[in-house]
């Protein structure tokens, strides 16, 4: 059941079930209580389920703790404090875990300075990265607040003697819950949670989250599937309590005339000019390249400015050192300017920023109030952000962002269910911690979490029979049983000696990825990441090194292709490292598409409708106009795809037949689309397509006359997910994620006796253990999750069938038409491929001249000019 708290509590009731000591701590340090503390103390004092949804800054944690600090002062006051867990804190990050530990810490010694003496409250942090002697000391005398991982909770939930410390351990805090809730991590916690609460029946669940929807289901991820009236959960919402200031920023006035050195000037000149503005900026880019190229140019075009011990790069390719030095100096104020790909969207605390600047889009509305919620960190402070664009999608997918964010219209958070390989760990964790146990109960625990709630008794069942050696033609591939199962008595329990051993040190859902070396047969041409060779199929063109070549297939950690100087590219040096547009976004600029394409059709003026631009995004006039010429030469050259208009659009260009499908439903969705439409056409025409995709949509171009669109209409939400099983059965994508997911099942274990298996070689064995798992059946647990994962996780199946869903229903009209060149909205979407093999000016040279001959085409056609 889940309740919508809407009213605070009174400052005298939260202040009343304060201990004296932590209410003279408390008025010390702070005026008053601030909203999610009028809202949230009192709730969780009550011990009742609660998730609290506030910006960074917002004082969310002490919210989440205040309670529990008042509880532990009051006990050890009282002399009742036992040596046991009351709370376990999770968070994604172990850098936010050693702040807390930290903050947690001073609080304390403050208030036994006030007391006079030593409390005795311990903080305890267990990660990866705590020693064997610390880990050791805790077991002795546990801490009373536990801050960890969901790695090491899981860990510690299957040890003999520290386990026994979680006896009604009386509250769980689940920070940053909406970056754990969406990937493997987060359903590995999910089981977890049931684990420990069947140790804790009584254990108050608290959720903190920054920026996230929908909050109903975030709330029922935290707290679960029991019967509804015992298993309630508030939600507190004081998401938008800080003023915002947010801006979308164009550098020049013309964004299609403009060449780029001018416009790349003009970019760094508004940065350099924001930043001066401001004693501390934080710029987010979507790439780890490009955090690096701007830190560089910034150094290089104003060396007087920015210099080593001013501007630093933050992202996850450098070294854990570098990183935590670069959080320390802006907390110290070292740092005037840091620039980071997605690494510092999560809450660390690094003290007090003044601007977040987003160089292109964030992909997402979450994502973006995230990075702004990074400025105006303190309490009171004014959250303020500019993004800056440098192309018309740009400008016109961030303003709409922007409408979005200002709207308080979220998009929703995909959140992983049925993940066979995490159960499958699991019940292995649970066979050694809690063998014998009946698999009943063990069934009924697995789906009262959200991940599991619809859970079949079959899979589960296909599961057990895995662990349990049933597969005897697994050991053919050294994959043994890992628990016995007594059937007549439904039991199970651990098998061997070693298997508490194995499990420790092969938990965890996170995969290893390594680089792969690109071979024509034997000569070695460079190495690119597992992510980039995942978008891969045969006949594919990338560059490297400033060469084109062709993919051919790869084996374990090689790549085989061909020389390709004479094609284009396909597949961006980038592609794997973007973020994809949300859906829900994506819908939001179909549906601006469809009100334009309403104001042109029916006459209406370009004063008019920039006005409506105006007002509807929140854009300033420069803006308005941009997007006003953009449209109004779709218009006029072609047609405008909107919401609930798919425009499919042919066209030959240098010798090259393409068909643009006009998709803008995010690269998710069109990544199903085009696969589906490759393998039908590929069948039907019996000719290798090259296919191109973006969020806006996807391309097929081939050097003959094919006919996608009868390939498209074939589709039907009745047999897309037999296409697309069939489109990835074969592809590099499949291959690489069921690796991923035989090592999360055990089934390829990492580490065995001390020994750390190489990605390489893991990736060899998981070829010849796939072919081994297919001729036992084709359904079996491990190549079902991975099939899931690819469509569900990492596309977006369930989203393609809606759409597909309202094609065959005429919901969505499909409508082709024929151009001799590519419209406007086509230009951004088949020069992706190219971008890595046109050096930047000739590519923005080249989509000035298109942009010229699009004009004179509308102007011909018109017998008039239309407005430049």
């Amino acid at each position: 059941m889940i309740i919508h708290i809407t009213e605070p509590y009174k400052k005298a009731q939260v202040k009343k079930i304060l201990h004296p000591l932590v209410s003279k701590w408390f008025f010390s340090k702070f005026k008053d209580f601030s909203l999610p503390q009028l809202y949230g103390v009192m709730e969780i004092h009550s011990r009742k389920n609660v998730l609290i949804s506030a910006p960074t800054g917002a004082t969310k944690t002490l919210t989440g703790f205040l309670s529990i600090l008042n509880e532990l002062v009051d006990s050890a006051e009282k002399g009742i404090l036992e040596d046991k867990i009351y709370a376990v804190y999770i968070s994604p990050l172990k850098a936010l875990n050693q702040d807390i530990g930290i903050n947690l810490l001073k609080p304390l010694e403050e208030m036994e300075e006030l007391a006079g003496k030593k409390l005795g409250i311990r903080i305890g942090v267990r990660t990866g990265d705590t020693t064997p002697y610390q880990k050791s000391k805790m077991t002795k005398n546990p801490p009373h607040i536990l801050i960890t991982t969901p790695e090491s909770l899981a860990i510690v939930l299957s040890t003999q003697k520290f386990v026994l410390a979680f006896d009604k351990v009386q509250w769980m805090i689940i920070d940053e819950i909406h970056a754990l809730a969406e990937n493997k991590r987060g359903v590995h916690l999910n089981l977890s949670v049931e684990r420990l609460r069947k140790l804790s029946p009584g254990m108050c669940m608290v959720g903190l989250s920054a920026t996230v929807a929908p909050l109903e289901d975030i709330a029922e991820y935290l707290v679960g599937y029991k019967d509804e009236e015992s298993n309630p959960c508030g939600i507190i919402n004081v998401q938008f309590i800080k003023e915002m200031d947010l801006q979308v920023m164009s550098p020049v006035d013309n964004l299609i005339e403009t060449g780029y050195s001018l416009k790349h000037k003009a970019m760094y000149n508004l940065m350099h000019k924001l930043i001066q503005q401001h004693k501390t900026t934080l710029v987010f880019t979507n790439t780890r390249s490009a955090t690096e190229r701007v830190v560089h140019t910034m150094k290089e075009k104003f060396s007087d400015s920015y210099y080593n011990s001013n501007i630093a790069a933050h992202h996850g390719s450098l070294s854990k050192e570098t990183r935590h030095k670069t959080e320390q100096d802006l907390r110290d104020g070292k740092l005037k300017t840091v620039v980071c790909s997605t690494s510092l969207e999560l809450g660390i605390d690094i003290g007090a920023v003044d601007l977040v600047l987003c160089l292109g889009s964030p992909k997402s509305v979450a994502r973006f109030l995230q990075r702004a919620g990074r400025a105006g960190h303190q309490l009171h402070g004014k959250v303020k952000a500019r993004i800056i664009v440098m192309d018309r999608d740009d400008l016109v997918e961030c303003s709409l962002l922007l409408k979005s964010a200002i709207e308080k219209k979220i998009d929703r958070v995909h959140i992983p269910t049925g993940a066979l390989d995490v159960l499958a760990q699991q019940l292995y964790g649970i066979a050694i911690a809690e063998g014998p146990v009946n698999i009943q109960e063990v069934y009924k625990m697995v789906k009262q979490s959200y991940c599991f709630r619809n859970l079949d008794y079959k899979q589960f069942m296909e599961v057990i029979h895995y662990l349990a050696g049933t597969y005897v033609a697994l050991e053919d591939r050294h994959v043994y049983a890992k628990i016995w199962y007594d059937e007549e008595q439904q039991l199970i329990g651990k098998k061997g000696k070693l298997a508490r051993v194995l499990y420790m040190t092969n938990i965890g859902t996170i995969p290893e990825e390594s680089y792969v070396k690109v071979k024509i047969k034997d000569q070695i041409v460079g190495e690119i990441s597992e992510p980039f060779l995942e978008r891969l199929k045969p006949g594919d063109v990338f560059v490297l090194g400033g060469n084109a070549y062709q993919f051919r297939f790869a084996r374990g950690m090689t790549a085989q292709v061909s020389s390709a100087s004479h094609k284009k590219p396909t597949v961006p040096s980038w592609i794997s490292e973007m973020l994809p547009l949300s859906f829900d976004l994506a819908t939001s600029i179909g549906k601006f598409r469809r009100l334009m394409d309403e104001k042109l059709s029916t006459g209406y003026k370009k004063k008019e409708i920039t006005e409506f631009i105006n007002n509807y995004l929140y854009v300033d006039k420069k803006a308005a106009d941009g997007i006003y010429h953009y449209f109004n030469e779709q218009f006029l050259f072609s047609e405008i795809p909107a919401d609930n208009r798919i425009v499919v659009e042919h066209y030959q260009m240098e010798n090259r037949y393409y068909t643009v499908f006009h998709t803008l439903f995010g690269r998710r969705v069109n990544d199903c689309l085009s696969r589906s439409v490759a393998l039908v056409l590929g069948k039907k025409e019996k000719r290798d397509v090259a296919v191109g995709i973006t969020d806006n949509g996807f391309y097929i171009s081939c050097d003959k006359r094919i006919n996608p669109m009868k390939a498209f209409a074939m589709l039907s939400a009745d047999n897309l997910l037999t296409v697309l099983h069939q489109a990835i059965d074969k592809s590099e994508v499949f291959g690489r994620r069921f690796r991923h997911c035989a090592t999360r099942s055990l089934m390829i274990l990492r580490n065995y006796k001390g020994r750390r298996k190489r990605v390489g070689r893991a990736q060899i064995g998981s070829k010849i253990l796939m072919s081994a798992v297919k001729r036992i059946s084709k359904d079996f647990p491990i190549l079902q999750e991975a099939r899931r994962e690819v469509l569900e996780d990492l596309m977006d199946y369930q989203n393609t069938v809606k759409i597909i869903d309202k094609i065959n229903n005429n919901q969505i009209e499909v409508k082709e038409v024929f151009n001799q060149m590519p419209s406007p909205f086509s230009l951004n979407l088949v020069m992706a491929g190219y971008a890595d093999i046109i050096k930047i000016e000739e590519r923005d040279e080249f989509l000035k001249r298109m942009h010229q001959m699009i004009q004179a085409k509308i102007s011909l056609d018109a017998g008039k000019l239309i407005h430049a």
